[in-house]
């Protein structure tokens, strides 16, 4: 006989316990994203316009995260299979603490090569943490609910490119003596992380279709699910675990004609987002403040990231209501209009200056509009559009598919901006 259900509130405290530490790797993620554009403004990195060898290994300490989450974007499926959602987020815990001690103790031997190290281990990490979360809150959050928690993720990794960017100010870590526990900080969600994960329930799905182990998995599924969905809640979930799915391998989920749709929405939702040109706006919001005549672009880039953050919380709050294709085209077509208001701005402001806040509101806008929709809804959707068996392949397969542009981007980003921004500002200089 199954044990008595647990109460309505020991329920709800277990699902929100679980869904924050889970998006503690999340939060990491996007941690690792921003913390790393405080340190080239320090003396070992200062040099880079200078000396072609610092070049290269600052070059290389920025795009190796990107190969690593790259890589290991691939092995999301095979870990989280290995021995489960959440004893796989404890084993790979183990890279991220690994990578922060790299970094935090650089000073020790050469500062660039622990520094490119650490932060080809992070990498390695965040590529499987990106595909671990969302699969895990995926299986895990009640129905209704299920888009509000997914979204999350997205939520934890803006909220950490906003910490980085406040703790990297000047006057707080990012300078000449603290830089080096800046980047050792990427490491400490980790820490917390791995005294809460034993405390949080296994995914019902993987105990069940995975492991066959009925009665813990539906022991889970009580625990992780509202009280007021518990008893429809364990009836779907027997109706669900009733038909027992086959586990596609990646070279299987590509060749099969009958998840090609579904691959192909996920591959395209990744690319979009990548493709977006959001990065590209992170990369040259403070020089188009600077250019605005803002006294402290910095700050202002911070309130980027708040706005990023903000937004976020409005994407939980309508993609159970609005529904996630309305909210992924109603935010793509708003990015157009503004990264088109962004363009006029930026060539027309030597000549009115209002086109600079026509600039600056453009920025805004354009931030707020992916956060609505092409920010957080790709990430959980893949875990919707696929059913158990072949969800851990096409998760892998969409976490590569968002680190690669996300690479190629990092790396292209430059020749595109001395090839037409930079002569666009340069036709504009007085």
């Amino acid at each position: 006989k199954l044990k008595k259900p647990p109460s309505s509130l020991r329920m709800t405290c277990t699902l929100a316990l679980a869904v924050f530490t889970a998006t503690l790797g999340s939060l990491q993620y996007g941690y690792s994203l921003g913390v790393i554009n405080a340190p080239q403004k320090v003396e070992e990195f200062s040099e880079a316009g200078q000396h072609p060898a610092v070049v290269m290994y600052w070059s290389l300490s920025v795009a190796i995260f990107a190969i690593g989450g790259m890589l290991s974007s691939f092995l999301v499926g095979f870990v989280g299979d290995l021995r489960g959602r959440v004893k796989g987020m404890l084993m790979v815990n183990v890279l991220a603490i690994a990578a922060g001690l790299l970094m935090g103790l650089c000073r020790l031997w050469k500062p660039h090569i622990m520094v490119i190290s650490g932060r080809a281990v992070m990498g390695i990490y965040c590529g499987l943490t990106s595909g671990l979360v969302p699969m895990y809150i995926g299986e895990i959050a009640p129905k209704a609910y299920r888009g509000a928690l997914g979204t999350l993720h997205q939520l934890a990794i803006v909220s950490g490119i906003l910490i980085s960017q406040v703790i990297g100010l000047d006057f707080v870590l990012g300078n000449d003596d603290m830089w080096p526990l800046l980047l050792g900080l990427s490491g400490a969600p980790a820490i917390l992380q791995t005294f809460l994960l034993p405390l949080c329930p296994e995914s019902p799905r993987y105990l069940y279709i995975l492991l066959g182990k009925e009665e813990e998995a539906r022991t889970s599924k009580q625990y992780t699910n509202f009280c007021s969905e518990n008893s429809r809640g364990v009836c779907a979930f027997e109706n669900h675990c009733s038909d027992h799915i086959l586990r596609l391998c990646i070279p299987s989920q590509i060749l099969s004609s009958k998840y090609r749709r579904q691959l192909l929405v996920a591959l395209m939702m990744h690319l979009s987002q990548q493709l977006s040109g959001i990065n590209a706006i992170f990369y040259y919001s403070t020089d188009i403040f600077t250019r605005a005549g803002v006294s402290q672009p910095a700050y202002a880039t911070i309130g980027v990231g708040v706005i990023n953050t903000v937004f976020t919380l409005v994407s939980v709050a309508l993609v159970d209501k609005t529904g996630r294709r309305t909210l992924i085209l109603a935010g793509l077509g708003g990015m157009c209009c503004c990264a088109i208001a962004m363009t006029v701005g930026l060539k027309l402001q030597n000549d009115y200056s209002w086109m600079s806040y026509v600039s600056m509101s453009a920025i805004f806008l354009f931030v707020s509009f992916f956060e609505i929709g092409p920010g957080p809804i790709p990430w959980f959707i893949v875990a919707e559009l696929f059913s158990q068996g072949p969800r851990p392949a096409a998760i892998a397969l969409a976490g590569c598919c968002n680190w690669t542009s996300n690479f190629i981007i990092g790396m292209t980003f430059q020749y595109i901006q001395v090839a037409t921004v930079g002569q666009m500002f340069s036709a504009n200089k007085p």
